[in-house]
């Protein structure tokens, strides 16, 4: 199965963009998914047609879907919010609120994931698109196999273990004094079982054979700068990033004087975009005078997005920016073909670091873990330039 997921800051079109991408394919015999896992779903109005949680044909082909967060968790974890919900009212909170509640923060993104892996474990299509939460929030997620590893099958499982033996003899005592029941084994097992499908999952999203991001983009400051932290973070998943788009560029022919400062500023910030995200491809789109809403303009879309292209190829293959960790200390592996370290000048100001080379200036921003350490050196290797940091250590 091919998976393409589209990030970006909330408001710069990543559910159109993905709506169109899903046309595209579609219309070339795949059948195709596109599932919104964005809280605040939007992908219904793209389209212009009610969805819902499960799969619903749009064309031919195409089906759509919007992640429904209490649905997917009483289906994979329906006594973890029964006994949630029983924990709740035991402190006083109703019915009705004790249920809302059951849904924890970042369970939305938690159950984005389950639902992507069984998509992919059923094979029902080939091509999944995902719409996801403002810059891929979700994908952070992806830390949990590692961080949560030797604790999930060291510390966890004996727990468990210990846990359901002692609850017969514990439970008479417990029950009258907190007011519900200790968690039983079914409850008990939800974790480690999500662990497990999450670590399965990551094995998918980090081979970019099969799953590429694709960072949607405005031309303005501050959503450049969040897409270039999306970036940083996705690189530090190992989840490749293959395409960016630049959306609502102001046409040329648009001439009213009410636009000329903004058409100024978005040509210095478009050549900010292709220089900080080289040498990944960029593809551009306009402002349309209409509003990106139903079948009709997202074909328009999808005609200047993927004219004669099939939008599931990999445009992008390598993989632009590594993050090495070894003995404790950092390396930030930068692509940068054919380009020879003695052109090559570094700083850092706050958390981005500043790369120039010859005329051309790159601002990266880094992940927290690199944005408080210096760089301490750097050299060429196999067309990367890979840099170290330290602490308090300058260039």
């Amino acid at each position: 199965m091919r998976v393409i997921l589209m990030t970006g800051k909330g408001g710069v079109g990543k559910t159109s963009v993905a709506a169109a991408t899903g046309l595209r394919s579609a219309e070339l015999g795949y059948r195709t998914l596109v599932l919104s896992t964005d809280p605040a779903h939007s992908l219904a109005d793209s389209f212009d047609i009610e969805l819902g949680h499960d799969a619903k044909q749009v064309r031919p082909n195409l089906w759509g879907a919007e992640l429904d967060a209490l649905q997917e968790l009483e289906g994979n974890w329906g006594a973890v919010k029964r006994y949630i919900t029983q924990v709740l009212q035991a402190r006083g909170l109703d019915g009705i609120q004790a249920e809302e509640l059951a849904i924890l923060p970042g369970m939305d993104e938690i159950f984005g994931l389950v639902r992507m892996k069984r998509h992919y474990d059923e094979g029902e299509f080939d091509v999944l698109i995902i719409d996801s939460a403002p810059t891929g929030t979700a994908l952070r997620l992806l830390s949990l196999p590692e961080v949560g590893g030797w604790y999930m099958r060291r510390f966890y499982k004996p727990f468990q273990n210990i846990s359901v033996a002692l609850r017969p003899l514990v439970e008479p005592l417990f029950r009258p004094i907190a007011g519900f029941s200790l968690p039983d084994k079914e409850v008990m097992d939800a974790p480690y079982e999500f662990y497990e499908q999450i670590e399965a999952l990551e094995k998918v999203l980090t081979d970019n054979t099969q799953t590429s991001v694709r960072l949607v983009t405005n031309p303005e400051k501050m959503v450049i700068k969040e897409s270039l932290r999306a970036h940083a973070y996705l690189s530090l998943y190992n989840v490749a990033t293959d395409l960016v788009v630049a959306n609502r560029i102001i046409p040329k022919e648009v001439e009213d004087p009410f636009f000329r400062c903004w058409k100024e500023n978005q040509e210095q910030y478009r050549q900010e975009i292709h220089e900080n995200f080289h040498p990944l491809p960029v593809k551009e789109i306009p402002l349309y005078s209409e509003e990106m809403c139903g079948l009709a303009a997202l074909d328009r879309l999808k005609e200047t997005l993927y004219p004669d292209e099939d939008p599931t190829q990999t445009y992008y293959k390598e993989t632009t920016i590594r993050i090495v960790q070894e003995n404790n200390q950092y390396s930030l592996e930068l692509y940068l073909p054919n380009i020879p370290k003695s052109q090559i000048q570094l700083s850092k100001t706050g958390d981005e670091l500043n790369i120039t080379i010859g005329n051309h200036r790159r601002n990266l921003v880094l992940p927290q873990a690199l944005a408080a350490l210096q760089p301490s050196g750097a050299k060429m290797d196999d067309d990367y330039l890979k840099i170290r940091f330290a602490d308090n250590v300058t260039v």
